[in-house]
C-alpha cells in the first residue's frame, strides 16, 4: 500500500503507474533457476514449494477470469480502465507461474490448461471454496451492478484474495528467496507481481471506500461477504495432512502466515474507513484477542475437525467445546437479541451440555443444564458443528430433526438473525 491517505490517491495516477511499471513474464532468465531447484533445495522444500506455486498458478487464472464484470459494474470510467490493465496483470502473472513449472520444474504441456490439470491436486481445502466463493460472486455481480453488491465483491477479490492470502503467500516467498539467495529469475519474478498486486490493492481499497462513501447499504454487504469467506480463508494454507514441514522447512510457522494475513486485511479495511469491530453483525474474528492469538485458536478448531474441511467427526474435549462456545458467545448479533434476559441451552446427545445466557447486550457461556432455559436444541455436536460453520442448512436440519428445538418458537425464529446463520 501507497503510504499517502487513500483520498489523495487518484484513479489516473493508479493507471500511470502500471504503465511505468509493466514487465514482460515471456523474457525473465531461469537459467540459474533449474540448477537451484534441483541441487539446493531439499526435497521437502521443493514439494512445499511446488504447492504454494501451484495455488498461485490457479489463483491467478481465476482472477483474470473473474475481472470481466468487475470492470462492467464500476461506476466511473477511470475504473473501469484501471481494471483493465489489473486483467492484463492477472494473465502475465499466471503465464509466469506456468512458464516457471514448465521451463524449471519441467512440466510437460505447452498450453495452461495443461499445468492447471497437472496442479490442480495441490489445491485445499479452503482454496477451493474461496475461489468458489469468488466465481458465485463475478457471476451475481454479472446480474446486479449494484454499488453494494460491487462493494462485497471489491472487498473479496481486493481485500480477501489479494491482500489477505495472496500478500502473505508473497511476503512467505519473497522472503526466503531473499535470504537465501535462490532462484533469481523467479525471485525478480514475484517481486513483479507483488509490486503489480499492491497497486490492485491500493485500487480496491481506494474504490471500497468511494463506493461505502456513496451507499451505506455497502457495509453490510461487505460484512455478510466477509463472514463466508473468512471460513475459508483462515485454513487455506492449511497443508496436506497437516504435513508442517511445506512451511516451517523455509523457516515460517503457519501461527506467522495467520497472522500476517489477518494484520493486512485490518490494516486495508481501516485504510478504506472501515473496521472489522465496527461491521454490521458479527464477524468471525473476536477483537478480544491478537492475531497470534487468534492463529492459535483457528489452527486448534482446523486440528479438532471445527473448520475447514470436514473428515470425520469434530472432537468434542473441554477445550475444543470451550473455544467453540466462545465464539458462539461473541457471535451473537445484538442488533437481533430480545429485550430481556435470554437461556439458550444444548443438549448434545454424544458431549456434556452448555448453555447460552443473554442479558442486555451481554452473554455468558458455560458448559452446565440451565435451571429453565428458554430454548433448548437437542442434537448430536457434530451435527450442530455443521450448522455453525456453515456445512449444512438450518432449515434442512430442521426438517430432518437432525436439530430438534423446543421452548419459545419466537425466540426460535430470532437465531438465524441472532446468530448470522
Amino acid at each position: 500500500m501507497p503510504s499517502a491517505p487513500i483520498e489523495k490517491i487518484s484513479y489516473a495516477d493508479l493507471y500511470a503507474r502500471w504503465e511505468r511499471a509493466n514487465w514482460r513474464a515471456t523474457e525473465l532468465d531461469f537459467s540459474r533457476d533449474r540448477v537451484d531447484w534441483t541441487e539446493r533445495m531439499t526435497e521437502t522444500q521443493r514439494r512445499g514449494a511446488l504447492w504454494t506455486y501451484s495455488m498461485f498458478l490457479h489463483g491467478e487464472d481465476s482472477v483474470a477470469d473473474n475481472l470481466s464484470p468487475y470492470i462492467d459494474a464500476a461506476p466511473l470510467e477511470e475504473q473501469k480502465y484501471f481494471l483493465a490493465t489489473q486483467q492484463v496483470d492477472e494473465a502475465r502473472h499466471a503465464v509466469f507461474f506456468q512458464r516457471f513449472m514448465r521451463e524449471v520444474l519441467e512440466h510437460d504441456g505447452e498450453q495452461m490448461r495443461d499445468s492447471l490439470e497437472r496442479t490442480r491436486p495441490e489445491l485445499t481445502w479452503g482454496f477451493r471454496q474461496l475461489f468458489a466463493l469468488l466465481d458465485r460472486t463475478a457471476d451475481e455481480l454479472r446480474r446486479d451492478r449494484s454499488i453494494p453488491r460491487l462493494a462485497a465483491a471489491i472487498t473479496l477479490y481486493h481485500l480477501v484474495v489479494e491482500a489477505t492470502v495472496a500478500h502473505t503467500g508473497q511476503h512467505f516467498i519473497d522472503d526466503y528467496l531473499e535470504r537465501d539467495g535462490l532462484m533469481p529469475g523467479f525471485h525478480e519474478g514475484m517481486r513483479n507481481v507483488a509490486s503489480d498486486e499492491h497497486r490492485h490493492i491500493a485500487f480496491g481499497v481506494k474504490l471500497l471506500s468511494d463506493l461505502v462513501a456513496q451507499d451505506p447499504e455497502c457495509k453490510d454487504a461487505v460484512a455478510d461477504v466477509l463472514r463466508e469467506a473468512l471460513r475459508y480463508a483462515v485454513v487455506l494454507f492449511v497443508p496436506p495432512n497437516w504435513d508442517l514441514s511445506y512451511i516451517e522447512s523455509f523457516g515460517t510457522t503457519l501461527e506467522d502466515l495467520f497472522e500476517q494475513g489477518l494484520n493486512s486485511l485490518q490494516s486495508k479495511l481501516r485504510a478504506a474507513g472501515l473496521s472489522l469491530e465496527e461491521l454490521p453483525g458479527v464477524m468471525p474474528i473476536s477483537s478480544e484477542q491478537g492475531p497470534r492469538e487468534q492463529a492459535a485458536r483457528a489452527i486448534r478448531l482446523a486440528r479438532a475437525g471445527v473448520l475447514g474441511e470436514k473428515q470425520g467427526p469434530p472432537a468434542s474435549d473441554p477445550e475444543t467445546m470451550a473455544l467453540v462456545f466462545d465464539a458462539v458467545r461473541n457471535s451473537v448479533d445484538h442488533r437481533h437479541t430480545p429485550g430481556s434476559p435470554v437461556t439458550i441451552q444444548w443438549l448434545f446427545s454424544d458431549a456434556p451440555p452448555w448453555r447460552l445466557h443473554i442479558d442486555n447486550g451481554s452473554t455468558s457461556v458455560a458448559a452446565e443444564r440451565a435451571a429453565h432455559p428458554d430454548l433448548t436444541f437437542k442434537c448430536r455436536w457434530e451435527d450442530w458443528v455443521d450448522l455453525a460453520m456453515g456445512r449444512s442448512d438450518p432449515r434442512r436440519a430442521l426438517l430432518t430433526q437432525r436439530v430438534r428445538p423446543r421452548g419459545s418458537m419466537r425466540l426460535l425464529l430470532r437465531t438465524p438473525s441472532m446468530f448470522g446463520l
